[in-house]
């Protein structure tokens, strides 16, 4: 009997560690390159290389800055990079998971307006970091698990 767990079953999902984070660091090299787009990102004009005071926002929604976007741009870089192995497929998504844990931790217990909140952060970017936190490192143990039973030889029934 075939579970959706199965390696075969997320394969013809189009789900592996490959493409996974491929379209993950593709994701995140959109949204460094929208970042610098005017219109795109609100009060372009505002946007600073780094700090609370960035009034530019993506979307209207996120707050960005030139640091921000640029650290958009590398994550999305090293995504597609690392998409060439599943070993390090699955350490960037767990690994990209943890830093997006890690820094919606920081959002939530920084005042937002002090130098603190260098990136910049806003209520908007901390949630969207949890969500993704989750969801990278949630993927990263379901398809994970499926390249180290082959690793292993076996697969799970």
């Amino acid at each position: 009997m075939t579970t959706a767990s199965h390696p075969a079953h997320h394969h013809a999902m189009g789900l592996s560690l490959h493409n996974t984070a491929m379209g993950l660091g593709a994701v995140f090299l959109l949204v460094g390159v929208l970042g610098f787009i005017p219109g795109i990102t609100t009060n372009y004009g505002a946007m600073t290389f780094a700090g609370h005071d960035s009034g530019a926002m993506l979307l209207g929604v996120f707050q960005v800055s030139i640091l921000h976007n640029i650290v958009h741009l590398l994550f999305g870089a090293a995504g597609i990079a690392m998409a060439r192995t599943d070993r390090m497929a699955r350490l960037f998504l767990l690994g990209g998971g943890i830093v997006y844990i890690v820094l919606w931790l920081y959002g939530l217990v920084i005042d937002m307006n002090t130098g603190a909140n260098f990136v910049p952060f806003n209520t908007a970017d901390n949630w969207l970091h949890l969500i993704l936190g989750l969801a990278m490192v949630g993927l990263g143990l379901w398809l994970g698990r499926d390249a180290m039973d082959r690793t292993r030889g076996s697969a799970t029934p």
